[in-house]
């Protein structure tokens, strides 16, 4: 498996969670492995390294393509895989970031990424680490969570650079959003980009346009 390409990866994702669970699951594969294999500063020897990029995923109740890509990658033994959601497994239905390698945030309750984000691009600031950029991961359905908002708002009002929002949009938003969710971003500063989540060249080149003077969001969409 260390040796295979994308589309044969994408094939044993299906066969290693065949039931309904994996076809909401896909596109996010398109997504971490494009940020892994094309985009993050990070690599299982760099994992604690205070100079890496962080990968906060907000979004953290579809785990199954983000743990193919991270045991495909090194960062945790591919056995651990075969027991995947079970009671004793590390892997568990929602990342856990003190018992999984590469995992930033432990995610559960939804709203909560971009604010913690936030909060850790400032303190790595603070502490003079200007390299690291931080991504960040969220539903467009998280969108209608209100710390979203006050934490876009934030973002946009203070220009706070080295900061990439990446929404993985599959239309499926209580509250709708008229057409227009890079809008959302824009409003209050932000700059935005629409990718398709299948694009993998378009996503990379997207994620890794930083911004200087602020923060920047990738809308990854994803239509069945």
């Amino acid at each position: 498996m260390r040796t295979v390409d994308f589309t044969t990866l994408k094939n044993f994702a299906g066969e290693l969670q065949p039931d309904n669970r994996y076809v909401d699951d896909h596109y996010a594969l398109d997504l971490h492995w494009t940020m892994y294999d094309r985009v993050l500063d990070i690599t299982p020897a760099t994992v604690d390294s205070p100079y890496r990029d962080r990968y906060f995923i907000s979004k953290g109740h579809r785990a199954t393509a983000l743990y193919i890509v991270l045991a495909r990658k090194g960062f945790i033994p591919f056995h651990w895989l075969e027991s995947m959601y079970e009671p004793e497994s590390p892997l568990g239905g929602h990342p856990d970031r003190l018992r999984i390698p590469g995992v930033e945030i432990s995610s559960g309750s939804l709203g909560h990424g971009l604010p913690l984000a936030l909060g850790s691009l400032a303190a790595m600031r603070a502490q003079g680490l200007t390299k690291p950029h931080m991504y960040v991961v969220i539903g467009d359905g998280e969108l209608d969570e209100g710390s979203n908002h006050e934490a876009i708002a934030y973002a946009g009002l203070t220009g706070t650079a080295g900061l990439t929002a990446i929404v993985l949009d599959n239309d499926s938003a209580s509250h709708g959003w008229g057409g227009d969710l890079p809008g959302r971003f824009t409003a209050h500063g932000w700059t935005a980009e629409t990718v398709d989540t299948s694009d993998h060249d378009a996503l990379a080149r997207a994620a890794l346009d930083h911004r200087a003077d602020g923060p920047k969001v990738v809308v990854a969409r994803y239509r069945a």
